[in-house]
């Protein structure tokens, strides 16, 4: 390996293509792929419109947590507000916007992007952009009336250094959270937060109008 250490965009020629599943928000695809010795395989993959996460963190450095159960996994998790790019093309800085809202009831004034993740890169095309929030308050207006599982929601805001603890002790598991929580503290450690890249930033995963 020499030069800069990046992923790099490549797509092997695809023989045939179906979509056995639509679902409402997701689907699933089946793939006949070309392998590089000429043999074609199947792939199945779920097709996801994207995410955006969110770790808010306040004037005391602490990050802004939710409890939700998820059923697939059979568990309720601490996790950090996010929600799907609901609408092909939207910018995710305003998703965030909206899910922070939505979720906890909080808006921020500043805004950097942490980290760009595939969640689930050999059986899934989701695609998520963790973002750091800062300056945070209560919004104004009436609560979202949330339903649900986010009915049951429980909120929290803890200390940075406990999640990182938690995250290394197998006691968090939620993916984002996982990302957002370490990759807030590498930057901490590293460069500083105003080193992050701009709320704005390109994203080539999900391109977004301005």
């Amino acid at each position: 390996m020499a030069g800069q250490l990046t992923d790099e965009p490549q797509e092997w020629r695809i023989t045939a293509s179906e979509t056995p599943f639509r679902g409402n928000k997701t689907s699933v695809r089946t793939d006949e792929v070309e392998m590089p010795d000429g043999t074609v395989v199947h792939r199945d993959y779920q097709v996801h419109p994207g995410s955006v996460a969110v770790v808010a963190l306040d004037e005391q450095d602490r990050v802004l947590v939710l409890s939700q159960y998820r059923h697939p996994v059979r568990q309720k998790l601490w996790e950090i507000p996010a929600g799907l790019l609901d609408v092909p093309g939207e910018n995710p800085l305003h998703a965030a916007r909206r899910e922070l809202y939505e979720e906890a009831h909080v808006e921020a004034e500043d805004w950097r992007v942490l980290a760009d993740v595939y969640t689930t890169p050999g059986g899934s095309d989701e695609a998520v952009r963790v973002f750091l929030a800062r300056r945070i308050s209560d919004a104004e207006g009436d609560r979202y009336a949330a339903t649900e599982e986010e009915a049951d929601m429980e909120q929290a805001r803890v200390p940075l250094p406990r999640l990182v603890r938690a995250v290394l002790a197998g006691d968090l598991h939620n993916n984002v959270l996982v990302v957002g929580v370490m990759a807030l503290s590498a930057a901490l450690a590293g460069d500083g937060l105003d080193a992050l890249r701009p709320a704005d930033a390109p994203w080539p995963a999900r391109p977004f109008d301005a």
